[in-house]
């Protein structure tokens, strides 16, 4: 990878209620507004519902399936938002109904499924999610590729998803580690001065694939991986697994897990070690929660992290609407999952159907290069000429989301962030290309 002058990296190597067993609301009405809206009360305002669907309007049908508990919890519900504020823009703007249905994974595979499985029985021919690279590749196993039905995930990084045997079924709108660990290696040779680093990561696909991806990038630029020690999620202690990282003296510590693990693992960080050691973590995106130092009971002022950015010419509209809706700033994963619900929401319009196969025929012809622009900021036009049969080109909040042959999105950006006054703040920003 090479630095420009202007600090960029280029890359050189419902909702409508479903049936039983879905986690399910209803939601309509003009963003911003009430008017038919019933509000039930809900904390985290999942729960809408309405009265004022047409009948003589075709329902354009989507499922969302994310963590909203379990280790992923705390960053799945906004990514679960993401994706839902598409029906909150259009609902009375489109001439359809949109009928949304939302499942939680738990952050667990065998939950995921059942999730799955109930979405895609109550008729949801395309669905936004898994989050979990772990869930998401036996969700698409399991349930979605069998049944015909389209998954589209905003957050699941691993590169094992390019490779999956999915007719054409499976995309994502989030980027594949196997670029995320070559730009976290080079930023730390750079910001640390690293030529050691011992690893901690969680033991799953993510978590594997990601150290995996970034230990070779680190080697073959000169480093050296010292211990490189994976752990379970939601364990009582990681105060072992933390002396095997660090028994080697590495330069920095490269931690790769969830909200829920690195609460744990974090306090036991800064209990047991940082007198003794005192040097830079590196994170990925599956810490980024603003949440963690408070809960930690520490500043991590010695903590930066690596994440997919949110870089799509439709970037600032996004965050203003986000913001206005759901009364908090946009986080980690949340435009990935607006663009995802977006780009499917696009397809099933010029599909003319509630159909897993036309919808997966229709998805590049809404986003490739060609055809009148549509951002989120004129999405409800773009639906509308969608369905009359009119050529699109869809370029959303994170990224222009061209898919590659593979389903991957062909180019992204990674936000270097450092943790200050307790906060998650952009340093810099990287430019991917496939």
């Amino acid at each position: 990878m090479t630095r420009d002058t202007d600090h960029q990296w280029i890359d050189r190597r419902k909702f409508l209620a479903a049936g039983a067993g879905v986690g399910a609301a209803t939601m309509a009405g003009c963003l911003g507004g009430d008017e038919g809206v019933e509000d039930d009360g809900a904390d985290d305002g999942a729960d809408d519902t309405t009265d004022d669907t047409d009948d003589d309007l075709r329902d354009i049908r989507l499922g969302i399936l994310m963590p909203e508990t379990g280790d992923l919890g705390s960053l799945g519900v906004g990514i679960r938002d993401g994706a839902r504020l598409v029906a909150r823009q259009l609902q009375g703007e489109v001439d359809f109904n949109l009928d949304f249905a939302t499942g939680d994974t738990q952050t667990d595979p065998q939950a995921g499924i059942s999730e799955a499985d109930s979405l895609v029985d109550a008729g949801y021919p395309a669905i936004v999610g898994a989050a979990a690279s772990n869930v998401t590749l036996q969700v698409t196993r399991q349930s979605f590729i069998p049944n015909q039905v389209v998954g589209m995930s905003p957050s699941s990084t691993s590169p094992a998803i390019t490779d999956l045997d999915d007719d054409g079924y499976i995309f994502r709108t989030a980027i594949s580690d196997a670029l995320q660990g070559p730009v976290a290696a080079e930023f730390a040779m750079d910001e640390f001065g690293a030529e050691t680093v011992g690893t901690l990561f969680l033991n799953d696909d993510y978590g594997q694939a990601l150290e995996s991806a970034f230990v070779d990038a680190f080697e073959g630029d000169g480093g050296e991986g010292l211990d490189r020690v994976s752990f379970e999620p939601e364990q009582a202690s990681y105060s072992s697994q933390l002396d095997d990282a660090l028994s080697g003296e590495p330069d920095f510590l490269f931690v790769i897990g969830f909200p829920q693990s690195g609460i744990q693992l974090f306090r036991d960080y800064y209990d047991g070690f940082q007198d003794d050691v005192d040097l830079p973590i590196l994170v990925t995106d599956g810490l980024i929660d603003n949440d963690l130092p408070g809960e930690v009971g520490d500043d991590m002022e010695n903590v930066w992290a690596t994440a997919p950015a949110a870089a799509g010419p439709g970037v600032d509209f996004f965050r203003d609407l986000y913001e206005q809706e759901w009364d908090t700033a946009a986080g980690v994963f949340n435009a990935e999952a607006y663009d995802a619900a977006a780009t499917l929401v696009l397809a099933n319009a010029a599909a003319g159907d509630n159909d897993g196969t036309a919808i997966r025929d229709a998805i590049r012809p809404v986003t490739d290069p060609g055809g009148e622009l549509i951002t989120p900021e004129n999405l409800a036009e773009g639906v509308e000429l969608a369905a009359a049969g009119e050529e699109i080109e869809y370029q959303g909040a994170a990224s222009e989301v061209v898919f590659d042959d593979n389903g991957d999105v062909a180019s992204a950006s990674y936000d270097i962030s450092r943790v200050v006054d307790g906060q998650f703040e952009v340093q810099e920003t990287v430019d991917v290309q496939n």
